[in-house]
C-alpha cells in the first residue's frame, strides 16, 4: 500500500470504529497520526500494520495497559532495554495464551465426548423395540 488512508477507510480496513481509532491514539496506543492541512489523519502502511498487530494482542486477551506499556517501549526505540522488556512481554503473553488454548482444547474435547454419547444414545432410541419390549420399558424395567 502506497497510498494513504483516511481514518474512515482505516477504520473499515481493521474492521475498527472510527472512535476506537481515535480512542486509540488518545491513549497512546497509536503514535500521533499525520494530518493533511484540513486536520483529517492520513493513516499509512506501518500504521495499519501496527493496528493489526494490536488487534492480534487484544484478541489474545492482552490489557489495553499491557499493550500501552508494549507502545511505549516500542517507541523507545531498539535500545537494548527496550527490546529486552518487549520480548518478555510476548514471552509472557504467549505463555498464557498457549496455557488458554490447552484449557480450550480440553474443554473441546470433552465437548466432543458428550457429543458422541448423545450420538450413540440417539442410535439405540433409533433401534426398533423386539417384541415384549415396549412393555419392559413401559414398566420401568
Amino acid at each position: 500500500m502506497t497510498a494513504a488512508l483516511t481514518i474512515q477507510q482505516t477504520a473499515e480496513a481493521c474492521g475498527l470504529s472510527v472512535h476506537t481509532l481515535r480512542y486509540y491514539e488518545r491513549i497512546g496506543l497509536i503514535k500521533p497520526i499525520p494530518r493533511r492541512s484540513n486536520g483529517h489523519r492520513l493513516y499509512r502502511a506501518d500504521d495499519l500494520n501496527w493496528i493489526a498487530f494490536l488487534l492480534r494482542l487484544r484478541a489474545t486477551g492482552m490489557s489495553i495497559e499491557e499493550m500501552q506499556r508494549y507502545a511505549q517501549l516500542r517507541e523507545q526505540g531498539d535500545l537494548p532495554a527496550s527490546v529486552a522488556e518487549r520480548k518478555a512481554m510476548l514471552v509472557q503473553h504467549t505463555a498464557a495464551v498457549e496455557a488458554e488454548v490447552k484449557a480450550m482444547q480440553e474443554t473441546l474435547a470433552y465437548l466432543h465426548q458428550k457429543i458422541a454419547i448423545y450420538a450413540t444414545l440417539e442410535a439405540e432410541l433409533a433401534l426398533p423395540l423386539a417384541p415384549g419390549q415396549s412393555a419392559m420399558l413401559a414398566s420401568g424395567r
